[in-house]
């Protein structure tokens, strides 16, 4: 990988065991285009959606590229009546990522992180490295080393 993001530091300076994938010089915009790109299964590589809910709190939600969002059952999954998107001017003041580089590692300030339960069934997941163009591969296991996460079922 060319550059190391914030991402990679903090990964580097935990020992925890990831590989890094690059993608620069694609037209790849959706996350299944990323997956394309990488060469890898669309369900191990997976988004961060970051959420508000109705109690104003925020939410990180992590899922395959190809799934979608069940705004129900990750309400449940947090303990809210409704979440909602948040809105793509928010993302970069609330987590410091922009729309299409955002991790669950490394935001601003540490939301509830809930990862859908089907990541628990494949070895390693993808996710981004904090800048488009730029993913880490790892384990559901070293990713809870570097950040605290439940599983749920959250997708459509």
């Amino acid at each position: 990988m060319n550059t190391k993001t914030n991402v990679i530091r903090i990964i580097e300076q935990k020992k925890i065991d990831y590989q890094s994938h690059f993608y620069g010089d694609t037209d790849a915009v959706s996350g299944v285009e990323v997956a394309e790109a990488l060469g890898e299964d669309p369900e191990k590589v997976f988004k961060t959606l970051v959420t508000v809910g109705k109690s104003k709190e925020y939410y990180v939600f992590v899922i395959p590229v190809k799934g979608e969002l069940d705004l129900k059952k990750a309400a449940k999954a947090v303990g809210e009546k409704s979440i909602e998107m948040v809105k793509s001017k928010e993302l970069l003041p609330l987590t410091g990522y922009i729309h299409g580089g955002c991790s669950p590692v490394g935001m601003k300030k540490y939301f509830r992180t809930v990862v859908d339960i089907s990541a628990e069934t494949v070895d390693t997941i993808c996710v981004s490295a904090g800048k488009i163009g730029y993913q880490i591969e790892l384990s559901l296991d070293n990713l809870r080393k570097i950040i605290r996460l439940e599983t749920a079922d959250i997708t459509v």
